[in-house]
């Protein structure tokens, strides 16, 4: 965890190096890194380590429909360089953000309290990763619909 919390804060600093600026993304995920990280080298408890995913994933859906409630769209100020999507299509793509990471969180609650942790760690590692890769492959027909100068 300690060389993970050294190595994102060295990448922030490449980035800036390299490139004369910092992305939005890297900046959040490296505040992110530190704080559960610092909390994890710190207290210690796998119990903690193994609620994290769900305080994480919690807070991006409250922070996603936050942004939302106050009028501003997130997602689209993290990728709206990659995407070039209608308003309507980021707050619809934002909402399904939302759920699904309540959605993780549940899971990772279930998983973590009725599993070995062993099926825990595997789940964590093998399991997270592709639904969140089928869950993104799954917006691309949202992504779609809602392009700007896409015709209906």
């Amino acid at each position: 965890t300690a060389v993970l919390m050294g190595a994102t804060l060295l990448s922030l600093l490449a980035s800036r190096v390299l490139l004369g600026h910092v992305a939005a993304m890297p900046i959040v995920t490296a505040v992110l890194v530190c704080v559960f990280g610092g909390l994890t080298v710190w207290l210690q408890d796998p119990q903690f380590i193994k609620m994290k995913p769900t305080i994480l994933y919690l807070l991006f859906s409250a922070v996603l429909l936050g942004g939302l409630l106050a009028g501003k769209i997130l997602l689209k100020k993290v990728f709206g360089e990659a995407f070039q999507i209608t308003d309507e299509g980021w707050k619809q793509l934002t909402v399904r953000w939302a759920v699904f990471f309540v959605f993780l969180a549940i899971t990772n609650e279930i998983v973590w309290r009725t599993f070995s942790e062993q099926t825990w760690v595997n789940f964590k590692v093998f399991g997270f990763l592709p639904l969140t890769l089928v869950f993104a492959i799954a917006q691309m027909r949202l992504i779609k619909r809602n392009e700007i100068g896409h015709k209906s």
